[in-house]
């Protein structure tokens, strides 16, 4: 595995490899570590981010490495400089690249380019990866298993690039899937067409959020305005659900790549329900583990 750019390209070994990694660079962040001490991260992030950048910078600390930070707006691209110059000057600055761009491909384009191995943090409304990968940790820590879990993946299903890589990851690992979305942003027919041939994926669709969702966990997602090509369109679906105490099953657990606007009540933030922010907390161990698997096989 010389670098993480779609979960398709993942093989179930290769993400149960980093999942029991993961376990022990938890451990690990107790203790510190110096795996990759001297080793440098580039992060370049087109686009915003908190939980997938500060993830990857403390993970390469926790690990003994350093960090190099790109930003578009003080860079050479200003005057002009091409994408693929840009990643062969910092493929030349570091040992491993972690990328964000708004266009679909940008990652792959940019793992073509550089020698080094390239991290795909998110390209446009395409995958996120590694977000999937602590996605499926925190279920198994949570639950301890993923085969036969009933799991919704709710909201913009669209657009949203964290339910395209997880819908398939889960898949992989035999969970029941249901979609629940406006008709507008139903999950692309492509994503669902590929789950069900590859792995005879179990899938229930709704338009409507009911009373007593006993589903084993609720994976929430944003209703991203930025991705709208059409204003209105997003004036008609945003606030379509909300997930409080009143619709959730007893046991149900509820998980959000984050950030949240409006889909999720405060109020459910203290309670046994809520596991968003422990999952969000995850992102340093299981990059630690991705970060320590490509630099190292590179080495060797």
């Amino acid at each position: 595995m010389k670098d993480i750019i779609s979960i398709r390209d993942t093989s179930k070994k290769e993400i149960e490899k980093i999942l029991i990694n993961s376990e022990s660079m938890e451990r690990l962040m107790k203790s510190g570590s110096d795996k990759l001490k001297g080793k440098i991260l580039a992060t370049l992030f087109f686009e915003p981010s908190t939980r997938t950048k500060l993830s990857f910078e403390s993970a390469m600390f926790h690990l003994g490495g350093n960090c190099v930070d790109f930003s578009k707006e003080k860079s050479s691209l200003i005057k002009g400089e091409s994408f693929s110059d840009t990643i062969k000057i910092v493929d030349s600055y570091c040992d491993v690249l972690v990328i964000r761009n708004p266009v679909e491909g940008s990652a792959r384009l940019a793992a073509e380019i550089a020698k080094k191995p390239v991290i795909n943090a998110g390209d446009g409304a395409n995958q996120h990866p590694t977000q999937t990968l602590l996605d499926l940790y925190t279920i198994k820590k949570s639950k301890g298993k993923i085969r036969d879990l009933n799991i919704a993946l709710l909201g913009d299903l669209k657009y949203g690039r964290t339910t395209h890589s997880l819908a398939y990851a889960l898949s992989m690992f035999g969970a029941k899937l249901t979609f629940i979305s406006p008709d507008e942003l139903k999950m692309p027919r492509r994503v669902t067409d590929e789950i069900k041939e590859k792995f005879n994926a179990e899938i229930q669709t709704k338009n409507e959020l009911n009373k007593n969702l006993n589903y084993d966990i609720i994976y929430v997602t944003r209703i991203q305005k930025e991705r709208f090509p059409d204003p209105q369109e997003y004036e008609r679906v945003k606030g379509t659900y909300k997930i409080n105490l009143d619709v959730l099953g007893k046991d149900t657990l509820v998980m959000h790549p984050l950030p949240r606007v409006d889909e999720i009540s405060r109020e459910v933030d203290n309670t046994k329900h809520a596991l968003y922010f422990k999952q969000a907390s995850y992102g340093i161990p299981v990059r630690m583990a991705i970060l320590d698997l490509l630099v190292n096989s590179v080495t060797k």
